[in-house]
């Protein structure tokens, strides 16, 4: 992973800055709600979701290293695919047991974890939400994610952008999907978009064939490839047929956009302009040449990092700078959040994005 922040990316950190275009934010300085005591050479729970993606492979390795060089012990642990809920479940449990001081959740379904975080807050635990929101529950201190919300507006917009470029002016024709209904994130992603889609939809200027334009309707269970590909296959089937042309594809993450990509492919039908996220390194060498249109870089390491500087912050007595936004409401309380800033990557600015990661500079260049 790449060893020095891009330059533009930071943490959101200054009251009032617009991310977003409905955010409201302002700093918060109240610190942590949950009174713990953290000291260097306590121990560090992390437990993350199944590895469905290479972010969350990556993720691991990148806490490791940012816990042990902050001199903090760390316990690692990723959920199983096959029954992630109760899995993350019991290991959340386990941390609490071994005496963690702080447990990051990224969580499987951040739905069911209410439970455990109280119990980690009544241990006098610090809990922090990590990439995806922990939900309706008052039991958690802390959220560091990138800006989820400004993620769907910029996946919006470039698909707006690459239909204009790639098919002259409209109307097009697009088709729309989601990430899971258990991830916090798949929803705000997708409002995200909506915000930019909506007034293009009421327009005219892009027709949703299938008339699916509700989160409910193109959800992907379990963000599965496999999932997205059947789903576009029966698109193709039933509403694109004969002369009817599919322009392009609202998709939430790379993952998903390699199995719409597969599926259109597979239908004999021409390449669409489709979105993504993630910067997977299968991914770069498509949109370098055209296949995929854009992804969303969101640096792991970075994000890792973020949530150890707050922990350290804690340990050194000092109060985190967070910001409040409406997007990071989890039912029960807006959560303080340590935001960063995503970055959309296309062809023409996938060099400079990725410098300083070398295997997805390298690949940026080869393309």
């Amino acid at each position: 992973m790449r060893k020095k922040l891009i330059a533009g990316i930071g943490l959101a950190l200054v009251a009032g800055l617009a991310l977003s275009g409905c955010s409201a934010r302002g700093t918060s300085d109240s610190g942590s709600s949950s009174g713990a005591t953290i000291k260097k050479g306590d121990l560090i729970g992390v437990a993350l979701p199944a590895k469905t993606s290479q972010n969350w492979v990556l993720a691991g390795a990148a806490f490791k290293k940012s816990i042990e060089d902050a001199g903090f012990k760390a316990d690692i642990q990723y959920a199983n695919a096959g029954n992630p809920v109760p899995d993350q479940q019991s290991q959340i449990s386990s941390m609490v047991t071994k005496g963690a001081k702080a447990v990051i959740i990224g969580a499987a379904d951040g739905s069911q974890l209410g439970s455990q975080v109280k119990a980690a807050k009544a241990q006098g635990a610090t809990v922090t939400a990590w990439d995806r929101n922990i939900l309706n529950t008052k039991n958690v201190d802390y959220y560091v994610a990138f800006n989820n919300f400004k993620v769907g507006q910029l996946q919006a917009q470039a698909l707006l952008d690459g239909l204009k470029a790639k098919k002259g002016d409209g109307p097009y024709n697009i088709e729309l999907f989601a990430g899971s209904a258990d991830d916090a994130n798949a929803t705000v992603f997708f409002n995200g978009a909506m915000d930019v889609l909506e007034p293009k939809i009421k327009d005219g200027t892009v027709k949703v064939v299938s008339g699916q334009e509700t989160f409910q309707k193109v959800q992907t269970k379990g963000w599965l490839a496999q999932n997205a590909q059947s789903r576009m296959t029966d698109l193709l089937s039933q509403y694109y047929s004969g002369s009817t042309k599919l322009d392009g594809v609202l998709s939430p993450n790379d993952t998903l956009a390699r199995a719409i990509l597969t599926a259109t492919k597979a239908a004999g039908k021409d390449t669409p302009v489709i979105t993504g996220q993630d910067s997977e390194t299968a991914s770069i060498p498509l949109i370098m040449k055209g296949t995929q249109y854009s992804t969303i870089y969101k640096n792991t390491t970075e994000e890792a990092q973020a949530a150890i500087d707050l922990v350290s912050d804690l340990a050194d007595g000092k109060t985190p700078k967070t910001v409040s936004d409406k997007n990071n409401d989890n039912g029960v309380k807006v959560v303080p959040t340590v935001e960063l800033t995503p970055i959309l990557v296309t062809k023409d600015n996938a060099v400079e994005a990725y410098k300083g990661n070398d295997t997805l500079e390298q690949l940026a260049k080869q393309g």
